[in-house]
């Protein structure tokens, strides 16, 4: 354990010119006390640390001091190629570089430790893409990217609404953007973009021009990407659902219900309903997109739900159950 806080010392204070013993703390969640004694044994190791005093003091390597990465663990070198997309990094245009940096990770490694690269690749793979679903690349993805790693200013144009799913054009909108990360979803492209004081997200394949500026932005070092995402994420999911219906499941229906829409909002729903009576059955309020998306997605539970309100989707569902009475009589 110690031997590996230590490692990741030494290739912290390679990163960064210097580093307070706070900072250093808190990187290898440790105390400060603990960050002195691992900087005096690296030191007593033959590994040139030192030690600043005063209220800009801190850590740092001199000397230019670079260590070789042969402090992996084999199960460490396995999980480092297993980081890499190869699907998202072709589709961004950083295959050739993404094959030339395992390369230069390959050399660096023990003898015995050269052959982590093809073991990961045998045991894993990721496939992005939802099924039934054929991904497309957008055309513009390369030249955002560029964009991205770059810190540079875009200046686009974007169809915002409608679109391919609804079948018109859309309305486009002119748009200079401080381009901060790329979210691969379900096989979708999406951009993590500045725009003025907010900070938004757009789907790629809805750019119909990107053309990045000479100009650099000043990135914002305490935005969190996956934090982002993953508000924004539930926050549209959130606002999809725009109207409620009341059901009673049975206990098989309940933990059907996750898998027939919106895994959080049943969740929340069946946190909420009744007590179960004699029979296992509860009573819940779910909300949901609309009753037409209600029908579809409920009708797959069958006999383990039954809707209440509104009157109308009741009578569709009493509707279909005759319906399929007649074709099993």
């Amino acid at each position: 354990m110690r031997a590996a806080r230590l490692i990741k010392m030494v290739l912290l204070l390679q990163a960064r010119p210097a580093m307070t013993a706070a900072e250093l703390a808190a990187e290898l969640e440790v105390s400060e006390r603990t960050v002195t004694r691992d900087a005096q044994a690296l030191s007593d190791a033959g590994v040139p640390v030192y030690a600043e005093r005063g209220r800009a003091g801190g850590y740092r390597l001199v000397g230019g001091y670079r260590t070789r990465l042969t402090g992996l663990a084999r199960d460490e070198a396995e999980a480092l190629f297993l980081s890499g997309l190869p699907a998202a990094l072709r589709e961004m245009g950083l295959e050739d570089a993404a094959s030339a940096a395992r390369l230069k990770v390959s050399a660096a490694l023990l003898p015995s430790l050269r052959d982590a690269s093809s073991s990961a690749a045998r045991r894993f793979h990721l496939d992005a893409p939802s099924w039934y679903h054929e991904p497309e690349t957008p055309e513009l993805l390369p030249a955002i990217a560029d964009a991205v790693w770059d810190d540079r200013l875009l200046r686009t144009r974007y169809r915002r609404g409608g679109g391919r799913e609804a079948g018109d054009g859309g309305t486009e909108v002119a748009r200079e953007l401080a381009p901060y990360g790329l979210v691969l979803k379900a096989g979708v492209w999406y951009l993590c973009a500045r725009a003025g004081e907010d900070f938004r997200a757009y789907r790629i394949d809805r750019f119909t021009a990107a053309e990045p500026a000479e100009e650099r932005f000043e990135r914002d070092e305490t935005f969190d990407l996956p934090g982002f995402w993953a508000e924004r994420a539930a926050g549209f999911a959130r606002s999809l659902l725009r109207t409620e219906v009341t059901v009673r499941v049975s206990g098989r229906g309940a933990r059907m219900l996750a898998y027939a829409g919106d895994r959080a909002a049943a969740a929340a729903a069946l946190a909420e309903a009744s007590e179960p009576d004699p029979d296992g059955w509860r009573t819940l309020t779910l909300p949901v997109e609309s009753p037409d998306v209600a029908y579809g997605q409920l009708l797959a539970l069958g006999p383990e739900l039954e809707v209440l309100a509104p009157e109308s989707l009741r009578l569709r569902f009493a509707a279909a159950a005759e319906r399929l009475r007649e074709m099993y009589r």
